[in-house]
């Protein structure tokens, strides 16, 4: 299936590496980005090297870690999680909270997820998100996702907020 991208141009996918540590160094600076994603904030840097190591190195049957890069640069991050047969679960992290709500989510959705179809023959995504996430909620529903289910919560921005998951079927 051939997913349709909206404006945002040169948003691609593709592995991690070492050298994307500077990136990652800077987005644990970023207290609104740490808070959305649940990262501890003011983390030692040799720990959050070696966690970087294992994402960059982690060989998984059912996860894969993919950068998001826009202008050469990584701008974030995109799973593949609980992968079973033909489903996985999508996640999508942008490092920089400045570049929130201009469809790069959206695209990086999109190229994640014509990937899984192409490469690992996906054609369910599950989804969840906070409901005072508004610009994920509508960026998944833009997508296509239905939403399947409310339960459970979370903090999310500092606030207690119920999980929304969600599913589209190719």
């Amino acid at each position: 299936m051939k997913f349709e991208r909206s404006n945002v141009q040169n948003i691609k996918i593709r592995p991690l590496i070492i050298d994307d540590f500077e990136y990652i160094l800077e987005w644990s600076k970023d207290d609104t980005f740490c808070s959305a994603n649940d990262w501890e904030k003011n983390r030692d840097v040799q720990e959050l090297y070696r966690w970087w190591q294992h994402c960059v190195n982690n060989v998984s049957e059912d996860f894969i870690r993919l950068g998001i890069e826009l202008d050469n640069k990584l701008i974030g991050y995109a799973d593949l999680a609980c992968i079973r047969d033909n489903t996985a679960e999508l996640g999508i992290a942008i490092g920089e909270s400045i570049l929130w709500g201009k469809g790069i989510g959206f695209n990086a959705s999109i190229c994640m997820m014509d990937y899984a179809s192409k490469q690992l023959d996906i054609t369910v995504f599950n989804a969840e998100t906070h409901e005072t996430n508004i610009r994920s909620r509508k960026m998944l529903e833009r997508i296509g996702f239905k939403e399947v289910s409310r339960n459970g919560n979370e903090q999310y921005l500092g606030t207690e907020s119920q999980l929304i998951k969600y599913r589209l079927s190719l």
